[in-house]
């Protein structure tokens, strides 16, 4: 079960609004905006680089700071995106990848930007609203931000900004920060969808077609001083196979011993040993339901509250396929296998191999707001959100931890039998904040002064329990159970000035005290343990400066410069699963944070109907937060220990080539690319892989040399628009040592060039229809899991 939270600290709660307004009371938000603006629906301008919303639904970002701002508009994603999922806004922006595997993917679709990969999802921020869906409970592919809670049919826009360059944003904004501005009507309005996805999906001896189904409906109105939006949709997703149970070739022994066996896969695995490819787990048929309602109030033309519930639940069911075939033809699944005559006599197959999991999870989220847009000398924000996890359950068939059973395998486990019941009920975050925006001279004077007060509070509780039936059985004797706290306290300040004409400046700094407390992990099963972990607290200044010049009418350059500080997460402090002889991974309560001074240059042209830009960027990070595996921390010193490290430091350097034109080469084309050049390199690290000093002048994990995008758009006539996108990524390593060299396997991460296709049809603003196919040239590539082969997405669309 959760411990309780240090006094003051506060937990998330469930869902009722009484809940959030005494989080609003203690202090107030949501590490969101530093300005609001006027009601008038006038389009962005730009001025010294700087993007000033002037009305409409304004970006959440602090847009007066000169760094580099990359969006998309709702228009923009319907006439070129096949959107089934929030995340799939931001596939063409550059430098980003979502690792998005499947329609619906729930616990994996992390975000990656310029010297972030996808396994440091706790380095970016993703906002909606205000409200942040980032999840900082843990560092990795399971934490990915929790893009459920938005629908592609809710957004208004989508802004990111590159880099730690605002003061208003904790460390997590290190890579970048995603901000999902969603609807609010000033008439009535509703909206209708109905989608149709198909993929024909081919590997190894898998050759099967998984389909999908996806419905929504919103309305929304204003009346007076009051305005409403709400939101449904329901997602039925079936997802291609992600894992892929495997022998490597020499831990057969020539022997007639065990189970004659055909259909097994020969491959290679990253290394290049030769293996065998035994079948498939983890193919998921994921049922999503999303329910969210927006309010706000006018108390006058410069005040308004709004309040914001999401509702979002998951049902899926993951399952196993063997290629394994007896004599008889049956399919195998467990015990000794012979293959060609090899006999896998160390390596029974077991219940670990072809797993069968069903995941339950009702998630609930609140946002509350309190807001003045003068534009005179004052304006101020309160506000508050919390995150929780109401229901979060995944159970699991086989005995011992759930990512290794060894007991009840297929087929009689589809009936039920023991297992084990992971419950992760109670466990989320909440954000408090209060802010100001103060300019001195009024609107139009040479300074605009941000400053505030934010808290963050994570709690994390996840317990692993024996059940006598998986299916439906109740929890029984504790596998494991770990939780904790943290919380970071901030104030920060920042400074544009319009010192000199064509001149502008931001100065700022941001103070943080961090907190982590309540920390523990409790073993049973024959590993009885139960630690309690000592509080820690610490304190981190992070000073931000940018400038901006505007050389000429069409010439604008700009720097910026920030230092920012990832404190560790609750699970990467306390998320230790097992504490047995044979334990591969190990938790590490005294990480320290992750400290990184990022500096990009930029210079932008403008061309008239398009802008050209090229930046150039650098970030240097000490005490890195890693995964990785070391040698000696076991009784056996031969026993190799994967656990969360901090490495010594990490170098990148880079150039990105950004360019967006409307109307280029002829009326109604959109160009649209970006080409990006990455040297990062593991400088400093005391931990290693296999031997002492494996990882030094190693390329970091999950980071290309070089990835590009490029969208053409082409308006035929008032109905019809035609889109063609291509994604390239090139090769890269998962492992700290690269040791990783073939990417075109499982648990491998590969090169990639995909080119996606749209065509739409529009009858004005009533209806409209689209066909589109993802992965055109239908490329087979992974991140450790396949991605999607050639998919297909139908979709009609109606609005009243």
């Amino acid at each position: 079960m959760l411990k309780n939270s240090a006094a003051g600290a506060g937990a998330p709660s469930s869902t009722s609004i009484l809940s959030l307004l005494a989080v609003l009371a203690l202090g107030l938000s949501d590490a969101a905006s530093a300005h609001d603006t006027s009601t008038d629906s006038t389009a962005p301008v730009k001025s010294l680089g700087v993007v000033t919303v002037t009305g409409g639904q304004p970006t959440s970002l602090p847009t007066q700071i000169p760094t580099t701002i990359e969006g998309i508009t709702r228009e923009q994603i319907e006439q070129t995106t096949n959107a089934t999922d929030s995340e799939d806004a931001l596939k063409y922006l550059p430098s980003l990848l979502v690792r998005k595997r499947y329609i619906g993917d729930y616990n994996h679709a992390v975000l990656s930007s310029r010297a972030s990969g996808t396994g440091n999802s706790a380095r970016s921020a993703v906002y909606a609203d205000g409200i942040l869906l980032s999840n900082y409970l843990g560092n990795g592919a399971t934490y990915a931000p929790r893009w459920g809670m938005v629908t592609p049919e809710e957004i208004e826009r989508v802004d990111v900004m590159y880099g730690p360059f605002s003061a208003a944003y904790p460390g997590n904004s290190v890579g970048a920060v995603v901000d999902y501005v969603t609807r609010m009507p000033t008439q009535f309005e509703g909206h209708a969808k109905i989608s149709l996805m198909s993929q024909p999906f081919k590997l190894y001896n898998t050759d099967t077609t998984y389909n999908g189904s996806q419905e929504s409906a919103s309305l929304g109105n204003r009346q007076g001083d009051w305005s409403w939006f709400a939101d449904l949709n329901h997602t039925d997703s079936q997802g291609q196979p992600l894992t892929f149970p495997t022998r490597l070739l020499s831990q057969g022994v020539a022997s007639s011993a065990g189970t004659a066996v055909t259909g097994a896969v020969r491959d290679a695995n990253t290394g290049n040993a030769p293996i065998y490819i035994l079948g498939t787990g983890t193919q998921y048929h994921t049922i999503q339901d999303h329910a969210k309602v927006k309010l706000a109030y006018d108390f006058n033309p410069t005040l308004r509250a709004s309040y914001t519930l999401g509702l979002w639940q998951n049902t899926s069911e993951g399952r196993p396929v063997s290629y394994l075939k007896d004599a008889n033809g049956k399919a195998v699944y467990a015990g000794v296998v012979n293959i060609g005559g090899l006999a896998f006599n160390t390596s029974a197959l077991t219940g670990g191999d072809f797993p069968l999991t069903n995941d339950k999870l009702v998630h609930s989220m609140q946002g509350l707001s309190l807001k003045s847009h003068t534009q005179g000398v004052w304006d101020w924000e309160v506000a508050a959100s919390l995150y929780n996890y109401d229901t979060n359950i995944q159970r699991q068939n086989g005995t011992g931890s759930p990512a290794a059973n060894t007991s009840n395998p297929l087929p009689a486990a589809l009936n039920g039998g023991n297992g084990t019941i992971t419950d992760g009920n109670g466990t989320g975050w909440n954000t408090l904040a209060l802010k100001g925006i103060w300019r001195p001279q009024g609107p139009q004077g040479a300074h605009l002064v941000d400053f505030g007060y934010q808290q963050d509070s994570y709690q994390l509780g996840s317990r692993t329990s024996l059940t006598n039936n998986w299916i439906s059985g109740a929890p029984g004797t504790l596998v494991n159970e770990v939780g904790g706290h943290t919380a970071l306290r901030s104030v920060y300040a920042q400074d544009s000035w319009g010192f000199r004409p064509n001149w502008k400046t931001v100065l700022g700094a941001r103070i943080e005290n961090w907190t982590a407390d309540n920390g523990f992990t409790t073993f049973g099963v024959g590993n009885a343990a139960n630690t309690q972990y000592a509080t820690r607290n610490e304190s981190f200044v992070s000073p931000k400066a940018a400038l901006s010049y505007q050389w000429a009418d069409d010439l604008l350059v700009k720097a910026s410069v920030g230092r920012a500080v990832r404190m560790p997460t609750v699970s990467e402090l306390y998320g230790a699963t097992t504490v047995s002889a044979t334990s591969q991974y190990i938790n590490d309560p005294k990480l320290r944070p992750e400290k990184s001074w990022t500096a990009e240059f930029t210079a932008e042209k403008d061309l008239g109907n398009s802008l050209l830009r090229i930046t150039y960027f650098v970030e240097d990070v000490k005490d890195a937060l890693y995964s990785q595996s070391i040698l000696g921390l076991l009784p056996n010193p031969n026993t190799a220990v994967t656990r969360v490290q901090n490495i010594g430091r990490i170098l990148t350097n880079g150039l990105e080539l950004a360019f967006n034109g409307e109307n280029v080469l002829a009326k109604g084309l959109d160009l649209s690319g970006s080409i990006t050049y990455t040297d990062s390199q593991i400088m400093e690290n005391e931990g290693y892989v296999v031997v002492p000093g494996d990882t030094i002048g190693k390329r970091q994990s999950n980071i290309p040399t070089w990835r590009a995008t490029a969208l053409a758009s082409y308006r035929v006539n008032d109905h019809w628009s035609t889109t063609l996108g291509a994604r390239y990524s090139g090769p890269q390593f998962r492992t700290l040592n690269n040791a990783d060299v073939n990417g075109y396997t499982y648990q491998g991460v590969s090169e990639f060039f995909t080119t996606d296709v749209r065509v739409r049809y529009a009858q004005g603003k009533r209806w409209s229809a689209s066909f589109g196919i993802d992965n055109l040239n239908n490329y087979q590539y992974w991140n450790f899991h396949p991605y999607p082969n050639r998919s297909y997405v139908l979709e009609f669309k109606g609005t009243i």
